[in-house]
C-alpha cells in the first residue's frame, strides 16, 4: 500500500471534524521565485478589487473613518460599523471619500467663534496640538487661520475666542490642491513650519500636511499604491442591518460614495438577508453587496443565488465572540473557509474570512484555503486608528475592545445583528475588554503583507490565484496537527525570551 504524504483539502475536510487555523499545517512547495514577487491582489467583492488582501471589521471599536482611511491607503479597505446614528455613519463615509492620500486623516477644524476651552477639550479627546480655523468649522469651507500651541498655551483666559489668537490665513504658508503631495511636502520643508494647510483655488480648506506626518511616513515601510475607486477616491465599505430603516441608510451611504455594503449579521442565512439582497440589487445595482455571516455550503448557496456579490465567513471564531459557547452553533474557521470557498467559486464570487486571525500565518491559511480576503478585528484593535481613547490599566497603555454581541455594544443598538428585538431579553454573545496599544496599522500592515508573501513563497504559490489553483487541483497538501505538534511548532524549551513580531 502506497504511503500518503499529506492530504489535499478535499480529503482533510471531509473526515467529520472541523478545524481551526492552528489545527491545520500546509506542506511546503517548490520555490522558483522571490517573496517580493508574490502578487496578493484580489477581489473583496464581485466588482471591487484591492491590492492588499486585508480589510478591517465593521466593529465599533475597530473601524470608523480613521481606520477606513488607513486601510485604503495601505491597499486594503475598511468597513464602517453601523452601531451609530445614520448621520454619524454618513459623516464618516464622507470623510473617507473626501480624504486625499498622504495628508492628515480627519484634521482638527473649528469655527472662529470657538474658544480655547473648546481647543483644550479637542486636544484631550483627539491629541491634536493645533487646529485649523475655517468659516464653518469643517473642511470644505473658507480657511481663516491656524491656532498652534505657541498661539494658545500662555493665554490664561480659556474663554478667549480662537479668532483672537489665531495666525491669520494671510500670514500662513499654504499648500495647493493643484500640486502633488510630494510638491506640498517640499513647500512645508522649505518653509520650516510645522503645519501646511492645503487649500483649493478659492482658499477653501481641503486638507493638512504636518512635519510629524512626513516623519511618520519616512520611519515606516512604504505602504504602496492606495485602494481607489474609478473617481480616484479611497475605497470605503460600510455595514448595515436588515430592517426597513437600513434600506434608507443604504441609499444614503450609496449617495455618499460607499463602494461596498456589508449585511452585518452573526447568522446570515435568513429571510431578512434574502429580501435585503434582492432590494439592494434592484435599487442600488452599482453598489456591491456582501452577505453573511455563513459557515456552511447550504447557507452560502441561498445567499449566492439571491445575488450576493461576496460572502463573509465565520461564526463564533472571533477572540471576543461567545456564540459557539452560548448558542452551540458555528464551525471551526479553517473548515468554514474551505467549505464555503468551494461553493462560492461555482458562482465566481469571493469570500472574506472573518474571525480567528491572530498572525500572518493565519492570514496565509485563510487565503490558501479559498478566501480572497482576511477580515481583521482583534488584529487591528488597540491601534492608533481604532476608535476610542487610550488609557492606562495596571501600568499598561490600552484601548477598549468589545464584541458586537457584548451587552455593552447591544446597549448602543447592535442587538439587531443578532436578530434580537429591542423589547426582548438580551443574551450576550460576546465580551468587552481591553487590548494593548499596538501602534499604527500603517506600520503593522506592510510587515503582515511581507509575512504572508513569505508564506506563499514556502507554499510554492506566486499569487493568490495560483494558491487557489493548486488547492483545487489537490497539489497543495496539508495535515491536521495534534496538540503536541502545535506546541512543537511554537516557541518552546526557552528559559526566557522576547517575542518581537517585527
Amino acid at each position: 500500500m502506497a504511503s500518503l504524504d499529506g492530504f489535499p483539502g478535499e480529503a482533510l475536510f471531509n473526515q467529520g471534524f472541523c478545524y481551526t487555523y492552528d489545527d491545520v499545517i500546509f506542506h511546503p512547495g517548490f520555490i522558483d521565485f522571490a517573496a517580493d514577487q508574490v502578487d496578493l491582489s484580489t477581489r473583496v467583492s464581485r466588482n471591487v478589487s484591492i491590492r492588499t488582501p486585508m480589510v478591517s471589521s465593521p466593529m465599533d471599536t475597530v473601524t470608523e473613518s480613521d481606520m477606513a482611511i488607513a486601510m485604503a491607503e495601505a491597499g486594503g479597505m475598511g468597513f464602517l460599523h453601523y452601531n451609530m446614528a445614520m448621520e454619524s455613519q454618513l459623516e464618516h463615509a464622507k470623510i473617507v471619500k473626501s480624504h486625499r492620500p498622504g495628508y492628515v486623516a480627519n484634521p482638527a477644524v473649528l469655527r472662529p467663534s470657538a474658544t480655547l476651552r473648546d481647543l483644550d477639550e479637542l486636544r484631550a479627546a483627539r491629541g491634536f496640538s493645533s487646529v485649523c480655523i475655517s468659516e464653518s468649522g469643517t473642511c470644505g469651507s473658507a480657511l481663516l487661520g491656524l491656532v498652534t500651541t505657541r498661539d494658545a498655551e500662555l493665554v490664561r483666559d480659556r474663554n478667549t475666542l480662537l479668532s483672537e489668537v489665531m495666525t491669520s490665513v494671510d500670514d500662513l504658508v499654504l499648500g495647493s490642491t493643484e500640486k502633488s503631495a510630494q510638491e506640498n511636502e517640499q513647500i512645508l520643508l522649505e518653509s520650516k513650519r510645522g503645519k501646511l494647510p492645503i487649500v483649493d483655488a478659492k482658499r477653501y480648506l481641503i486638507g493638512l500636511l504636518t512635519r510629524a506626518t512626513i516623519k511618520d511616513r519616512l520611519n515606516r515601510p512604504p505602504s504602496g499604491v492606495p485602494s481607489l475607486d474609478k473617481h480616484g477616491r479611497l475605497l470605503c465599505g460600510a455595514a448595515i442591518g436588515t430592517r426597513d430603516a437600513d434600506r434608507v441608510r443604504a441609499k444614503y451611504l450609496a449617495d455618499a460614495g460607499v463602494d461596498v455594503i456589508i449585511l452585518d449579521s452573526s447568522q446570515g442565512d435568513s429571510i431578512y438577508q434574502l429580501e435585503m439582497i434582492k432590494y439592494l440589487k434592484n435599487e442600488l445595482p452599482h453598489v456591491d453587496v456582501i452577505a453573511g455571516n455563513v459557515v456552511t455550503q447550504n447557507q452560502a448557496r441561498r445567499l449566492l443565488e439571491a445575488g450576493a456579490d461576496g460572502l463573509r465567513v465565520g461564526m463564533g471564531s472571533g477572540s471576543i465572540c461567545t456564540t459557539q459557547e452560548v448558542c452551540a452553533v458555528g464551525r471551526g474557521q479553517a473548515t468554514a473557509v474551505y467549505k464555503v470557498g468551494q461553493i462560492a467559486k461555482e458562482f465566481n464570487v469571493p469570500i472574506i474570512a472573518d474571525g480567528g486571525i491572530q498572525n500572518s500565518g493565519h492570514i496565509v491559511k485563510a487565503l490558501a484555503l479559498g478566501a480572497s480576503v482576511a477580515m481583521c478585528g482583534s488584529m487591528f484593535s488597540g491601534t492608533t486608528e481604532a476608535p476610542g481613547q487610550y488609557f492606562y490599566q495596571d501600568g499598561v497603555r490600552v484601548k477598549k475592545y468589545r464584541g458586537m454581541g457584548s451587552l455593552d455594544a447591544m446597549k448602543k443598538g447592535s442587538d439587531s445583528r443578532y436578530l434580537s428585538e429591542s423589547g426582548h431579553l438580551k443574551i450576550a454573545q460576546g465580551v468587552s475588554g481591553t487590548v494593548r496599544d499596538k501602534g499604527s496599522v500603517k506600520t503593522m500592515i506592510p510587515y503582515l503583507v511581507h509575512g504572508v508573501k513569505q508564506g506563499f513563497q514556502d507554499l510554492g504559490a506566486d499569487s493568490l490565484t495560483k494558491a487557489h489553483q493548486i488547492l483545487a487541483s489537490g497539489t497543495m497538501t496539508m495535515e491536521a496537527r495534534t496538540g503536541a505538534a502545535q506546541r512543537e511548532g511554537g516557541i518552546h524549551d526557552m528559559h526566557s525570551y522576547t517575542k518581537v513580531p517585527w
